[in-house]
């Protein structure tokens, strides 16, 4: 049962090829919003491909469109052709998910600049860029959810360079929600725990097992549960939530 509906609304969702991205993408397209799948193009064409399975999939919940537009968040240049794109393509925007993201865990005794500022330019970085120059094209009333995590709150070992970002994220959460207030513009995050994505593929079972132990609702998340949040935070009977974070823990901190 689809329990949000978004006709002619058209999001974006960064890094929507696959995981997260993509499940969010799916729960609104079965809601009935246009489709914007932004992906990274790597050099060997893994998310591009990763990119056309899910617009097959999105195709397949009748999404009214799917756009494919290939932009490194990471680049001030990259974003602008992104945005301008799906004003151009797509007709506008209405929201805006900042989920692009990517971790390259190390302690700090290990972790090199190059490890530092990869993940800052991506995942903190990248949520300025495109929601500065989203916010140029979006229309009155639209929605910002970025995507934080509870490492942002927590602080984990081995991820210095990973928790900085998104508790930058978090804050400027607070900020562009201000700025953008005037607009009927909302701007929240969710801050997710442990979810079974492709990021966590590198876990092993022990210390996945581990997690599971020490969340109260006794699973790990699962893409649909953060989706589910993020079609919360951007639906019309939220417009009263703004500058806030959500964490999706199943009761984890």
């Amino acid at each position: 049962m689809v329990r949000y509906s978004f006709p002619n609304k058209v999001v974006l969702v960064t890094g929507g090829s696959r995981g997260m991205g993509a499940a969010i993408l799916e729960a609104f397209a079965a809601a009935g919003a246009v489709c914007v799948v932004n992906y990274f193009n790597d050099p060997n064409g893994q998310n591009l491909r990763d990119a056309e399975e899910t617009a097959e999939r999105l195709h397949g919940l009748h999404a009214p469109a799917v756009h494919l537009i290939e932009a490194d968040v990471s680049q001030y240049e990259s974003v602008e052709r992104l945005m301008k794109r799906t004003a151009a393509e797509a007709g506008g925007l209405d929201i805006l998910v900042n989920n692009a993201g990517v971790l390259r865990d190390r302690t700090i005794k290990k972790m090199t600049p190059d490890d530092w500022h990869a993940v800052l330019r991506t995942n903190l970085d990248g949520v300025f860029y495109c929601s500065k120059l989203g916010a140029e094209v979006m229309r009155d009333g639209g929605r910002i959810v970025n995507m934080a995590s509870v490492s942002g709150m927590a602080g984990f070992h081995g991820q210095a360079n990973y928790a900085a970002a998104k508790a930058g994220v978090i804050a400027l959460t607070k900020v562009t929600a201000k700025e953008l207030a005037r607009r009927r513009i909302t701007v929240n995050a969710v801050a997710p725990g442990v979810i079974q994505t492709p990021m966590l593929s590198g876990l092993k079972a022990e210390v996945l097992a581990e997690y599971e132990k020490q969340i109260p609702v006794g699973r790990v998340g699962v893409p649909a549960d953060v989706a589910h949040a993020v079609l919360f935070l951007a639906c019309e009977e939220s417009a009263y939530i703004t500058g806030q974070t959500l964490p999706i823990t199943g009761g984890w901190f």
